[in-house]
């Protein structure tokens, strides 16, 4: 019998690694001017529209739209005057040559590759301390208390991603969508016309009571249901969908902070004042003149 010879694989792309990891929330006037540097980045429009000039082409990008820089390449973003956005961006060093697939390429996230840039932050909130969304990172500072292997996930996780739009791209698929548990339960009936219900009063006050009519679920029936599929409790998803609504009013200059906590129906500026500090870590205060910084 032949001794065993074990093979090396092949690293088609290696991210070796990582500047910057973002997550911007944008007001609607929101400009930056431009830079280039070394490396790759690629931002993701994960709400709102932007305008992107890269080299000397511009693009208007929409939510799902995710572009690449290559190292050196001139790039400005901006918003388009009308809806605040929200981008994930992400720079890393990769010297494979596989990367040049992705020289002046948009192109559209399914709910796979969603998924991966999701957990892509949440390793980046676990394995450094720095802010996502601190726009002045120059270099990321790892966390005292970050979870065993979190910057080795993140690079596994670029990777992933990478290759994955590779393989889609050259064999002429679709963005894919999720067959696993997560899309089954994404999918149900029931939640999603709650959430829907809670979506189309964020400006009310609904209590629970309201939110168990309209379902036509008990109460104890809709508290296991709604916890199973979002992981949240029912008067807590709502809390954080006002506070959404408030970020993004707030971004596109809807009133000021009295204006939008009554818009949304709070009893007082107080109140909301408190709920927005839980939910963002900040004051409403501090959140507008963080908008304003960047």
């Amino acid at each position: 019998m032949e001794p065993y010879r074990p093979t090396r694989l092949r690293r088609e792309l290696e991210i070796t690694e990582v500047v910057s990891v973002h997550y911007f929330e944008y007001s609607s006037r929101y400009v930056f001017e431009g830079e280039r540097h070394p490396f790759w980045e690629f931002l993701y429009v994960d709400k709102g529209e932007v305008l992107v000039t890269a080299g000397k082409e511009t693009r208007r990008l929409r939510r799902g739209d995710l572009i690449f820089h290559q190292p050196d390449e001139f790039h400005t973003v901006a918003a388009d005057g009308v809806c605040a956005p929200n981008l994930a961006v992400i720079s890393f060093v990769c010297a494979s040559p596989s990367m040049s697939f992705f020289e002046n390429k948009v192109l559209r996230v399914g709910e796979v590759e969603r998924e991966l840039l999701s957990r892509i932050l949440r390793e980046a909130r676990g394995a450094f301390s720095t802010p996502l969304d601190d726009p002045r990172t120059a270099c990321l500072t790892r966390s005292e208390t970050a979870p065993f292997g979190g910057e080795q996930m993140i690079g596994l996780l670029l990777e992933e991603l990478l290759i994955g739009l590779i393989r889609r791209e050259r064999s002429g698929g679709r963005p894919a969508r999720l067959t696993s548990p997560v899309k089954r339960r994404s999918s149900n009936e029931v939640v999603n016309r709650v959430v829907s219900y809670m979506e189309d009063n964020v400006c009310g006050s609904l209590t629970f009571a309201d939110i168990c009519r309209y379902s036509a679920q008990s109460a104890t029936n809709l508290k296991t249901l709604f916890k199973s599929v979002t992981g949240l409790g029912v008067m807590e998803y709502y809390r954080l969908l006002k506070i959404e609504r408030a970020k993004r009013m707030l971004r596109e200059g809807e009133g000021n902070i009295t204006q939008v906590a009554d818009r949304l129906g709070y009893a007082s500026v107080h109140y909301f004042s408190r709920y927005f500090k839980q939910a963002t870590g900040m004051t409403p205060t501090e959140y507008t003149l963080s908008l304003q910084l960047k």
